[in-house]
């Protein structure tokens, strides 16, 4: 496909990608964009990323590019630093070899189930496209004569709306079961129709999502969730049965569209999006300590009823068990996990106004993140929730003197005792005794 039919502008390419691929071609290597940005760009989108594929193996593109690094077992990647932009450098996948031996384990390996273990199989740009995983991802930009290299009708699909897989779905989801997800995500993030043929088997094979390392599956959750399509995506997960894979402990709470568990997390997912889409900053933790609330708030009073804990205990205790059990399924860092905690330990603190520690709260670094937090609780449970955001919401912006008013009007409601300062009893000391001669 020429420039002409494509419509791809060199500006439209990231300065650094040029980069990369002008020096992998005037070393006499073949090197293209390819995926996403590919397909983003032809879609009049703006790509996140800028991904290359070379014939040239990852030692030798080391010895190009002094600003590069090797990273990966299961993939051997390239990635040349330029600051804050990686570009990430690929050589050309090849099929997977029959044959065994040590030479052999070292460049690739599959498990029973027909998951990928390692692929460090190289081949040409024919074998690369048919193990890419989406038509619309299986295209390859040359910069040197602007052309597009189309090998599984990917422009075709794009017309059509299409998320389909290359070859056959079960062989393809066994091989990597996060294909499922990504299917999901590109529909979601590219308002497409998974095709029959892709959609079908996910039904079955959701559960092999158990055999993708934690660490793995967090970063996946993150794209899913926080990439601005995250009310889409979530609903497509629910349809498909994946939600349920990633986040065990929410099944029993899911079973009604209409329950305040799903509300909430939709409310969520919807601020969310909107924040992502106008440049705001979102954090993982307050994504993972909404969709885990429910379990949280269940686990902590059954606790409480069954071992007679008070409440303060059995939250702090249910914070760790359910964090525990979700970590088993994905991992969340500490960074975000303590944050979880700090915006979960502040649904119980924010009910807590009189005397100073409305003013302390309000100085509390994770503040803004708690309130946030039941203000959205207040909108979907509304009664006392609704009316403890809508306090918080008028108190936090209010002058001096109203703030001291709405304390005095919640302590005269709240039947709570005015203490002044300086009032406070002594404890008389004991009379010395005499004694006796």
């Amino acid at each position: 496909m020429t420039q002409r039919e494509h419509g791809i502008s060199r500006d439209d390419i990231s300065e650094n990608a040029a980069k990369v691929l002008h020096r992998l071609n005037g070393a006499g290597y073949e090197a293209y964009l390819v995926g996403g940005c590919v397909r983003d760009l032809i879609l009049g989108l703006h790509p996140k990323d800028f991904d290359v594929v070379t014939n040239a193996t990852p030692e030798q593109i080391k010895g190009l590019f002094r600003n590069c690094r090797l990273i990966g077992r299961r993939f051997r990647l390239a990635h040349i630093v330029f600051g804050r932009d990686i570009i990430e450098v690929a050589t050309f996948r090849g099929h997977h070899q029959p044959e065994s031996g040590d030479a052999c384990e070292k460049r690739s390996k599959q498990s029973q189930e027909g998951l990928i273990l390692r692929d460090n199989v190289f081949g040409s740009i024919e074998e690369d496209a048919a193990r890419r995983d989406f038509t619309v991802n299986a295209m390859y930009y040359s910069l040197a004569d602007q052309t597009i290299l189309d090998f599984a009708n990917g422009i075709d699909a794009i017309k059509h709306k299409r998320i389909e897989l290359i070859g056959s779905p079960e062989v393809r989801y066994r091989e990597d079961p996060v294909r499922m997800l990504r299917a999901v995500r590109f529909a979601a993030k590219l308002n497409m129709r998974i095709s029959d043929a892709t959609a079908q088997p996910i039904y079955e094979l959701a559960s092999l999502l158990s055999n993708i390392p934690p660490a793995r599956l967090f970063e996946e959750v993150l794209k899913l969730l926080a990439s601005g399509h995250g009310v889409n995506t979530y609903r497509l997960l629910k349809e498909f049965k994946l939600f349920h894979q990633l986040f065990p402990m929410l099944t029993p709470f899911l079973k009604t569209e209409s329950g305040r568990e799903n509300s909430f997390i939709e409310k969520v997912l919807e601020n969310t999006d909107n924040r992502i889409n106008s440049g705001q900053r979102v954090t993982p933790a307050f994504l993972y300590a909404a969709v885990l609330w429910y379990p949280l708030e269940e686990h902590a009073q059954k606790l409480a009823f069954e071992s007679g804990l008070s409440q303060h205990d059995a939250f702090n205790i249910a914070m760790n068990d359910i964090l525990h059990r979700q970590i088993q399924r994905i991992m969340i860092p500490k960074r975000f996990s303590s944050g979880m905690k700090d915006i979960w330990q502040m649904q119980h603190r924010l009910p807590k106004r009189f005397g100073r520690r409305a003013y302390q709260l309000l100085e509390h670094p994770r503040f803004r993140a708690g309130y946030d937090f039941l203000l959205i609780r207040g909108q979907i449970e509304g009664g006392d929730l609704l009316e403890l955001s809508d306090w918080w919401t008028t108190f936090q912006d209010a002058a001096a003197d109203t703030k001291k008013s709405m304390l005095n009007t919640l302590r005269d409601k709240e039947g709570k005792p005015a203490t002044k300062r300086g009032t406070r009893r002594r404890r008389s000391k004991p009379k010395a005794t005499k004694k006796s001669s």
